[in-house]
């Protein structure tokens, strides 16, 4: 199919605009040709949504073919599979290198496309790792030159707000976002509320978030800036900000949300959500004995660290099979047993991280089936995790707390003017 120029008036254009000179007729001479010994690359920016200008010179006919990166090829064989010779794609792949593009890391959802002049020479290829940077080699007299195209996020904050009805993704959903945001609100307040046994159908939240555009695209979700959860009469609020240059999330009295334990030894995602069948609960359906938690969901889910500590013991336990036995700060153990394998590097005295994965969910031992036995011990004895009061986050340091609160005060204005809770 046939078309007039469209690749290099959007691609080109922008950079003639700026005063530099483009040569689309590559002589078929240079098809054969080694790597060319001068690679020019150059970078421009893009405003959001601005329209790129239409050089004024006169340009062939070409044809755009958009490629298909399928995963197990080579930038340089997709470009062989399409008819380009397979010198000429090693001289395409080595001037993008040169111009800052690796090649190693080329992704099946990476955008490419190739222009082709009407007597088959390929004129130019565009490689678009992200939205927001993209890769133009055009052939030249001199070779292949290489423009380097960076486009800035359009941010607009926008309010979300929803309630509970099946599960929180689904709430999510229902509001008109996606699975990421909702994986960030929990993220927020994973030492407060445990998401994989604890949410209700009434819960309800809202929040406001930066979502980032290219143009009038959205593309992906920036920073959560405010954030509150009502579950069983309590709000749970979230403050988004950021001390020497980190930025962290803490409640309406300036106290960090992360504390020293998180909630649940399982990360909050679609695939746990999902693994709940005919169980009455919304999330995991987790039954709640008093001296543990038994967190159904797949065979390799991983588990995590509820805070730093270290290794006890890794290994096999009789009846509750391979188990992974921590400990951590104030004499509080953790136990987590019926696991289908263990992390690596749990051996005895080795140091982790909260969050750090310390095995996978199993049903070894004498387990029914596919869960997780997450228990808790203080001072020598077994206690219940969801009544144990751990250790509060940090609070914002006295010289900080004015600037704190005149932001917290703001935020929560903004948001209760934008969007409901009840």
């Amino acid at each position: 199919m046939q078309r007039v120029i469209v690749f290099l008036v959007i691609v080109v254009g922008s950079a003639l605009a700026g005063g530099l000179t483009t040569v689309v007729h590559r002589p078929p001479a240079l098809l054969q040709a080694s790597v060319p010994r001068e690679v020019s690359v150059v970078t421009e920016e893009l405003a959001p949504g601005l329209p790129p200008i239409v050089p004024a010179i006169e340009l062939r006919e070409t044809r755009v073919q958009a490629l298909e990166l399928r995963r197990g090829y080579t930038f340089v064989g997709a470009l062989t599979c399409q008819g380009i010779d397979r010198t000429v794609g090693k001289e395409i792949a080595a001037a993008l290198q040169h111009g800052g593009v690796n090649l190693r890391r080329v992704k099946p959802h990476h955008g490419l496309e190739v222009t082709w002049s009407l007597d088959g020479e390929p004129i130019a290829v565009k490689y678009v790792p992200s939205p927001w940077l993209g890769f133009n080699a055009i052939a030249t007299d001199n070779g292949w030159e290489v423009r380097r195209v960076e486009t800035s996020a359009n941010v607009r904050v926008a309010p979300v707000s929803g309630e509970v009805r099946g599960s929180l993704f689904q709430a999510v959903e229902e509001a008109g976002e996606s699975a990421p945001l909702a994986l960030d609100l929990v993220e927020i307040f994973s030492s407060e509320l445990d998401f994989t046994a604890d949410t209700k159908p009434g819960d309800r939240f809202r929040l406001l978030v930066e979502k980032r555009y290219a143009a009038d695209t959205f593309v992906e979700y920036g920073r959560i800036l405010v954030a509150q959860y009502l579950s069983d009469g309590r709000v749970l609020t979230g403050i988004d900000f950021e001390r020497s240059g980190t930025h962290g999330y803490y409640d309406l009295n300036g106290r960090s949300l992360r504390k020293t334990f998180l909630k649940s030894p399982l990360e909050f995602t679609r695939i746990t959500s999902g693994f709940t069948y005919a169980r009455p609960h919304p999330i995991l359906g987790g039954v709640r004995p008093h001296l543990a938690i038994d967190y159904a969901a797949p065979v390799g889910t991983p588990v995590r660290a509820v805070a730093e500590g270290h290794v006890v013991a890794a290994g096999w336990d009789g009846g509750s099979g391979l188990s992974v036995h921590l400990r951590h700060r104030d004499s509080y153990e953790t136990l987590y047993n019926h696991l289908s394998r263990i992390g690596a590097g749990m051996q005895p005295g080795a140091r982790v991280s909260q969050r750090q994965v310390i095995g996978y969910v199993g049903a070894t031992g004498l387990a029914t089936g596919p869960h997780l036995d997450f228990r808790v011990i203080k001072r020598g004895e077994f206690v219940n995790p969801l009544g144990e009061r751990f250790i509060p986050g940090d609070v914002i340091p006295a010289e900080e707390r004015a600037a704190f609160l005149r932001r917290a005060r703001e935020l929560v204005r903004r948001l209760e003017d934008q969007a409901t809770l009840d």
